[in-house]
């Protein structure tokens, strides 16, 4: 028998993250899927992006549903999903259906517990806020996706591929999941594990406060740099430093060093040839192992990995 999939558009819902699993499981002779698309309720549902979409079923579609995608959707953060959508999500698990959220979706899956005590990841930009909002959920904001077995969860809208990939994989095996990567002109592999990788490690500078000593620090990141040379460049005593480095930006001075270093590493290894060794000399992280180390505790993956990932 096939495996039936059901994609739940909310209001608001990310045109992006409808259409991936749609796609990806797409209803065809050579996939042992079936693809259906609900809402809350049947009719016109508003979407985001200035799209809306007309779902032919209800909150009916999840009873013979081996699978639901919860695709993201705007305002996660203040919109809260219907009490109708979170006791037939609960239902549905407890009949042994897979759920598994995009994004954003996290949040509405969330909000059935059924994330409790579990880890669960969702676009960078949210992370924080998922974790507030739902504290007893294990946040991580360092993955691509997140397999609970019965739950799973995926970062930005791309990652949800990543997810649905690996869910074809875990389905059927690798070789009908190349099969449709290749249809889908993606990557047919990108471990969950791998960092989201976020525009930067280091913080945006939130006011001019030490600014100059931010510049001249990011200049000189190949040469020892202390927290007595940056407050001395800063003319503040080492102690008041460091404090109000921290106000401000949120980091300590040496982890927001670490952090500077780790993106000129990141830099570099996208636009040149330069050996991990050479790379971790120039960045002032001395060897290539403590390179690796820092890379991996702050994006998860490893600078060869990142390389492939990004080089031109």
């Amino acid at each position: 028998m096939s495996h039936r999939v059901v994609v739940l558009v909310l209001d608001g819902a990310k045109p992006l993250d409808v259409g991936i699993p749609a796609q990806v499981f797409a209803s065809r002779p050579t996939m042992p899927y079936r693809v259906r698309v609900c809402g809350a309720a049947a009719g016109l549902v508003t979407g985001g992006d200035g799209l809306s979409y007309h779902v032919a079923e209800g909150l009916a579609a999840f009873e013979d549903a081996d699978t639901i995608f919860i695709p993201g959707y705007r305002e996660p953060v203040t919109t809260a999903p219907p009490a109708a959508v979170v006791a037939a999500l609960r239902a549905a698990h407890r009949r042994g259906t897979r759920l598994a959220a995009i994004s954003t979706g996290a949040f509405a899956l969330a909000a059935t517990g059924l994330l409790d005590g579990r880890r669960a990841t969702t676009h960078w930009h949210y992370t924080r806020a998922l974790a507030e909002r739902h504290p007893s959920v294990d946040v991580d904001e360092n993955v691509l996706f997140v397999d609970e077995g019965s739950v799973l969860t995926s970062a930005g809208a791309a990652s949800g591929i990543d997810l649905c990939l690996h869910l074809v994989r875990r389905d059927h095996g690798v070789g009908l999941s190349n099969i449709v990567a290749r249809r889908l002109v993606a990557a047919p592999y990108r471990s969950g594990g791998q960092a989201q990788y976020v525009p930067r490690s280091i913080p945006e500078p939130l006011g001019d406060l030490f600014a100059d000593t931010r510049e001249w620090a990011l200049a000189r990141l190949g040469e020892p740099l202390t927290l007595e040379a940056l407050a001395r460049n800063a003319r503040v005593s080492a102690r008041t430093f460091s404090r109000r480095f921290v106000e401000d930006t949120g980091y300590t001075p040496m982890q927001w060093v670490l952090r500077a270093r780790v993106d000129l590493a990141r830099e570099l290894l996208e636009r040149t040839e330069l050996g991990v060794e050479q790379i971790a000399d120039r960045v002032g992280l001395g060897t290539a192992a403590n390179l690796r180390l820092h890379f991996q505790r702050i994006l998860g993956t490893s600078p060869t990995e990142y390389r492939h990932t990004f080089s031109s």
